[in-house]
C-alpha cells in the first residue's frame, strides 16, 4: 500500500546533532478513561511469519494514545473464529473489542492472514479482511490490520500503514531516510555532504519532493521512489529555490522561487514545466 499525505502530519524532519546525541523518544499518552479497552490475541500460525503480526498491531494501536490493551494471557490455543469466542470471558477482563487471527503457508510460498474484529459488548463481528502477501510485506501488513481497527472503533483513517521523511546530519554527511510510520523499516533516499531540507511527498507516496543544497546553493528536486533514476532537479533558478508543497491531486507543486528578485510562490509541474507565479507582493 502506497503511503499517503494525512493528518495528524506524518512527514516529520528530524534533526539529529550527531552520533553522541541522546535518542529522543516521543510516547503519546490518551485520555485515560477514553481510551478504547482492547484485546489482540496472538494469531494462529503466526510462527510462520518472520515477525509477529499481533506484536506490531497491539503496538500500533497503543501507540496511537487511544487504545488500552487488555492483558490476554491464560488463552490458549488462540480461536481464529467468532463462534470459538469466549465473550463472557473477555467482557469480565473489561475488553470492548477484541481481535483474533490466523496465518498460513499457501503452496507458492506466499502466506495469507485472516483477522477478524470483534464487538464483545455485542458478541458480533465488526469485520475483517484477508491478505495474501510476501514475507517481506508482514509488517506493511501489521499497519494495514492495525489501520482497520483503528477507523472502526474510532470513526477516523489510520495511519499506521503510512510512511514518514526526515534528516539525519551526523557530522558533515546528511541523509534523507523514509520509514514505517512507526521509524522501522528505515530506509537511505539520499545521502549528501551539503545540507538537505523540506522533503514532501506527493499524495500517491511515489514521489518525493526535497530541497538539496548539493550544487551550493538551494535547488528543487523531485525523486520517484519507485524508479532508480537519479532524482531530477526541478527548480533551479538564480536565488533560492524552496518550500516544495504538492497539490492535492498531485500533479502540481508549489514552491517559493527568488528568480525574479523577491521571494514569491509559484505553480508548476511535477517535471519543472509549466511555471507559472502566483503572488506578487514585496515579499513572503
Amino acid at each position: 500500500m502506497s503511503p499517503r499525505t494525512c493528518a495528524p502530519l506524518l512527514a516529520a524532519i528530524l534533526l539529529l546533532a550527531g552520533p553522541a546525541q541522546a535518542q529522543l523518544t516521543i510516547e503519546i499518552i490518551g485520555g485515560g478513561a477514553n481510551q478504547i479497552p482492547i484485546a489482540v490475541l496472538p494469531f494462529a500460525g503466526e510462527s510462520a511469519l518472520p515477525q509477529s503480526i499481533t506484536e506490531i498491531v497491539e503496538q500500533d494501536l497503543s501507540r496511537s494514545g487511544r487504545f488500552r490493551a487488555i492483558f490476554v494471557g491464560g488463552v490458549s490455543p488462540p480461536p481464529t473464529e467468532s463462534a470459538q469466542v469466549n465473550f463472557p470471558e473477555w467482557k469480565s477482563r473489561l475488553a470492548d473489542a477484541l481481535v483474533i487471527g490466523q496465518a498460513q503457508r499457501l503452496p507458492d510460498g506466499k502466506l495469507e492472514v485472516r483477522f477478524r474484529l470483534l464487538d464483545v459488548l455485542k458478541q458480533s463481528q465488526i469485520g475483517g479482511i484477508a491478505f495474501t502477501l510476501t514475507a517481506a510485506q508482514t509488517r506493511l501488513t501489521a499497519h494495514k490490520i492495525a489501520d482497520f481497527i483503528y477507523e472502526k472503533m474510532t470513526g477516523e483513517r489510520g495511519v499506521f500503514s503510512t510512511r514518514i521523511a526526515y534528516i539525519v546530519k551526523q557530522g558533515t554527511r546528511h541523509e534523507l531516510r523514509v520509514a514505517d510510520a512507526d521509524g522501522q523499516n528505515a530506509q537511505s533516499i539520499l545521502i549528501s555532504p551539503e545540507p538537505i531540507m523540506s522533503p514532501a511527498w506527493a499524495p500517491d507516496g511515489a514521489r518525493m519532493a526535497y530541497v538539496s543544497f548539493q550544487n551550493k546553493k538551494p535547488i528543487l528536486f523531485v525523486q520517484n521512489l519507485t524508479a532508480s533514476k537519479q532524482p531530477a532537479p526541478v527548480a533551479n533558478y538564480r536565488g533560492s529555490n524552496s518550500a516544495p508543497a504538492w497539490s492535492p491531486d498531485g500533479k502540481q507543486l508549489a514552491a517559493v522561487l527568488t528568480k525574479d528578485g523577491t521571494s514569491q510562490i509559484y505553480l508548476m509541474s511535477p517535471d519543472g514545466t509549466n511555471l507559472r507565479r502566483l503572488t506578487f507582493s514585496q515579499a513572503i
